[in-house]
């Protein structure tokens, strides 16, 4: 099975588990008010955008690799997963001020656009339409994590086994916000290779050993195979950070879902960046480094800025991105699962860590 038919065959599980309980909710919504069920409905139609279900499929994964099997408990933790994640793209397209996710209108956008639509002339004069889907965008991402604690909690795992789960979690969110603070803070004080490396430490990489540590947790591994699980993870949130930068930054908004030009509007120091930045001739450093600091960029101003990053930070971050690959897979050759999982996660790490070079 290639790794595409592996995405699909098990993210369909995890999406049909994920439905069941949404529409369970939104039943409970409609009891409220019927301005509320209509949110849990868009919030369903957002998380059920196409995309890849990579943090859960780490979890069923893993899961299965020790267990032998998928049960029905693993996908409503599995479900859970894929709530939280949503969760936190909520308030990331919030503040990088995104207005497209995967070729839809972002959550903040697309409430916003929705009361500009409904609301009487002049009746949005306290507050204004931006206001209201920045505020909605808040509440309802709120309003996910909570429902992938619920959705975990159901489960019926052992209280024990759900308390690690949950507390897993609970640290990703603070450990995401906290790499959310410096990542902004970058935009405004360029940093060097060992701070972006910090920062990086508590985003993607936190939320795979996460997810991989979940799946691990409630197959009830040993210690020390559970520190193997959480090192491999860490080097496969690297390898999936770094590429994803990459991406978002080279590759087309019809490919890409939303403008690639984002990251270089907002003066973001993504990895290869701030390789460029370490390593470009002075002229070109400071070049790069008032293109990223110009509030107003041209077309050719960011056509530049891309040419700069190819030149001197594209290979070097793209070989730190293999590099973290090849450090996950050779802890996968010892981790103690049944070897055709461990093909299939194999499959998984070289597909977050290749995947869609070719745009660059």
């Amino acid at each position: 099975m290639s790794v595409e038919e592996m995405l699909l065959e098990y993210g369909e599980l995890i999406e049909k588990e994920t439905i069941k309980f949404l529409k369970d909710n939104i039943a409970e919504a409609e009891k409220y008010h019927p301005f509320i069920k209509e949110t849990f409905e868009l919030l369903k139609d957002y998380i059920f955008r196409p995309g890849k279900r990579l943090a859960s499929i780490s979890t069923l994964l893993i899961y299965k690799g020790y267990k032998g099997k998928v049960d029905d408990q693993i996908l409503k933790v599995c479900a859970g997963i894929e709530i939280y994640r949503h969760s936190i793209l909520i308030h990331d397209d919030l503040v990088d001020l995104d207005g497209m996710r995967r070729g839809e209108l972002s959550i903040h956008k697309l409430f916003e656009n929705l009361m500009e639509e409904r609301c009487v002339r002049g009746l949005d004069a306290g507050r204004g339409f931006p206001s209201f889907g920045e505020s909605m965008a808040v509440f309802t991402g709120n309003i996910l994590l909570s429902l992938a604690f619920k959705s975990i909690n159901k489960a019926g795992f052992d209280r024990d086994l759900t308390t690690r789960v949950i507390g897993a979690i609970n640290k990703d969110f603070q450990f995401v916000n906290e790499s959310q603070i410096l990542d902004l803070l970058f935009e405004f004080s360029p940093p060097n290779k060992n701070e972006w490396e910090i920062m990086a430490s508590k985003r993607a990489s936190q939320l795979f050993k996460t997810t991989l540590t979940i799946g691990a947790i409630l197959a009830e591994v040993p210690e020390e195979e559970l520190k193997m699980v959480e090192e491999c993870g860490s080097h496969i949130g690297f390898a999936f950070d770094i590429i994803d930068d990459i991406i978002g930054a080279f590759t087309t908004e019809e490919v890409y879902g939303r403008p690639s030009t984002g990251d270089i509007i907002l003066g973001k120091k993504p990895l290869h960046v701030t390789i460029a930045l370490e390593k470009a001739t002075p002229n070109k450093k400071q070049k790069l480094l008032e293109i990223l600091k110009n509030k107003t960029k041209t077309d050719e101003e960011i056509l530049e800025a891309k040419d700069i990053m190819r030149e001197y930070g594209l290979t070097e971050a793209k070989k730190a991105a293999r590099n973290h690959a090849t450090e996950a897979i050779k802890i996968l050759e010892k981790l103690k699962i049944d070897e055709k999982t461990k093909q299939s996660l194999k499959q998984f790490i070289e597909y977050v860590a290749e995947n869609l070079n070719w745009y660059t």
